[in-house]
């Protein structure tokens, strides 16, 4: 039987987890609003018509930081519509998904329910069909106390006090030919430099996401993310990044090993990036916002249809290999935590949701809302990189990929060790090398996997796929002996 070995020393840094890394995305799409986190009729609805049972999941979820309002969608929206009663706001096309809003959620209510369920609001701005002036009015209108026009209209509209929105996205891939008001890297990054500096003459304390690419496939990565920086390095303080993947062609090696992938797409971005800074003569060195991320099986779905309001569109059901490649997918974001500041997995709920819902009916976690829970809960501290050995296997996608993947974080308890074996059969042997971390006596191991790899969380059966307790370990002369089931996400607590 293959084994592999993980030596874990706090002496190798990679940088402090920014608790932002598990973020998440809420998108006027499909039925992410509407009988998603927000349902009047529901029997748990609260006062302001969000769903209770929505509510608790995604606190338990612990998302620190929320984006909206897309996506696709916002490169067409006007944000004033969504503002005031609700009996006045105009219905109008969505151009993005092909459907019906009605502006019953808006801006107001959005940032006060992210404030609800313990999350910072990050919001984006339209610069497919608008501009900087739009921009700066919105962030007047959120941020500045009162006395002008666009802030005594929060005000009158119910909210005396900021909203104090800190995260501010410009635009959304505005590198793709779908998107409403697509634009080439040039004009973009013109724009952005332009909006950036309007926003900020507003609230000179905001942070701003630049768009880079809307993916590592797209034939204009990475010269598309380096033509923006030119023009707006100095204005922004991240570049945002996207990677969707899916099992295709039944080839389920190479989709356990996205995650090697994704580790290739941000070494490129961000050596781009510090090209532009050396480049430049730069001072500052950009971070990044991989603000959105996920399994997607549904992408380039067809949005021909009728209009209607809040479709069922991309509900994607989750199933433990995609859970697997979601916690996988964590781990490198950790492993770049010195660069990746904010993440945010798309979405939050129903499209391409961790959390699924139905109209007056229950609300269930899939499958990749456990390693992301549990993930956001114990992987705050410090990263560790750690040393790994491990048996090897060959895929179609991306050549040799070694079976084991694996980060370690230090926290003020001890380290917790996030690890996936990639094998789809065999269980492997691991042994942790903990003899440069003082004091630590036992171990703690929680997994997901193990069983039916197909096996999925349904509204009938919500509880079939959940983390498992595995058998408790002691550290013996600073080493740990655990044997990981065979394709699963593994996360193991060494604690004193």
């Amino acid at each position: 039987m293959s084994q592999a070995r993980l030596v874990v020393d706090p002496a190798f840094t990679v940088g402090e987890v920014d608790p932002r890394l598990y973020g998440a995305f809420v998108e006027h799409l499909g039925r992410g609003v509407y009988t998603g986190i927000y349902e009047p009729e529901h029997p748990s609805a609260d006062e302001h018509g969000f769903r209770g049972d929505v509510a608790e999941l995604v606190t338990e979820l612990g998302v620190p930081v929320l984006r909206y309002p897309g996506g696709n969608f916002v490169s067409g929206y006007r944000w004033e519509d969504g503002v005031g009663p609700r009996e006045s706001r105009p219905t109008r096309l969505d151009l993005a998904w092909k459907s019906v809003e009605t502006n019953a959620v808006g801006t107001d209510e959005f940032c006060a329910w992210s404030r609800r369920v313990g999350a910072e609001p990050m919001l984006a701005v339209n610069l497919g069909t608008r501009g900087a002036d739009a921009a700066a009015d919105l962030v007047e209108y959120c941020n500045h106390p009162g006395g002008t026009y666009w802030s005594d209209l929060r005000r009158k509209n119910g909210t005396p006090d900021p909203h104090g929105v800190r995260l501010w996205c410009l635009g959304n891939e505005m590198d793709g030919p779908w998107q409403v008001g697509h634009r080439t890297a040039d004009e973009y990054g013109l724009l952005a430099s332009r909006t950036a500096q309007a926003m900020r003459l507003v609230d000179p304390d905001i942070e701003l996401v630049a768009c880079g690419s809307s993916g590592a496939a797209m034939p204009t990565f990475p010269a598309w993310d380096a033509t923006v920086l030119e023009h707006c390095y100095d204005q922004v303080d991240y570049l945002s990044l996207h990677s969707y993947y899916q099992e295709r062609d039944g080839d389920r090696a190479s989709f356990l090993a996205c995650a090697t992938d994704m580790d290739a797409y941000l070494d490129a971005a961000i050596a781009t990036a510090d090209h532009v800074r050396a480049k430049g003569r730069h001072r500052k060195r950009l971070g990044f916002a991989f603000d959105e991320w996920n399994v997607w099986y549904s992408q380039g779905t067809s949005v021909e249809r009728d209009w209607e309001q809040a479709p069922r569109l991309l509900e994607d059901q989750y199933n433990v290999v995609d859970a697997v490649v979601v916690g996988n997918m964590l781990i490198s974001l950790l492993r770049h935590a010195d660069r990746v500041r904010i993440a945010c997995l798309a979405q939050l709920v129903n499209a391409i949701g961790a959390i699924r819902t139905e109209p007056a009916g229950p609300a269930w976690r899939q499958t990749i809302f456990h390693p992301f829970a549990l993930t956001s809960r114990y992987g705050r501290g410090a990263v560790l990189r750690p040393a790994i050995t491990s048996p090897r296997y060959e895929t179609e996608r991306f050549g040799e990929v070694p079976v084991l993947d694996a980060v370690s974080v230090q926290g003020e308890d001890g380290i917790t060790i996030f690890a996936v074996n990639r094998d789809q059969h065999e269980p492997l042997p691991l042994t942790v090398d903990l003899r440069a971390c003082q004091g630590l006596s036992r171990a703690s191991h929680t997994y997901l996997g193990g069983g039916d790899p197909l096996a999925a969380n349904t509204a009938d059966d919500p509880a079939r796929v959940v983390p498992r307790a595995g058998e408790s370990h002691g550290v013996d002369a600073g080493e740990l002996a655990i044997t990981l089931p065979p394709l699963s996400w593994n996360m193991i607590r060494v604690t004193s």
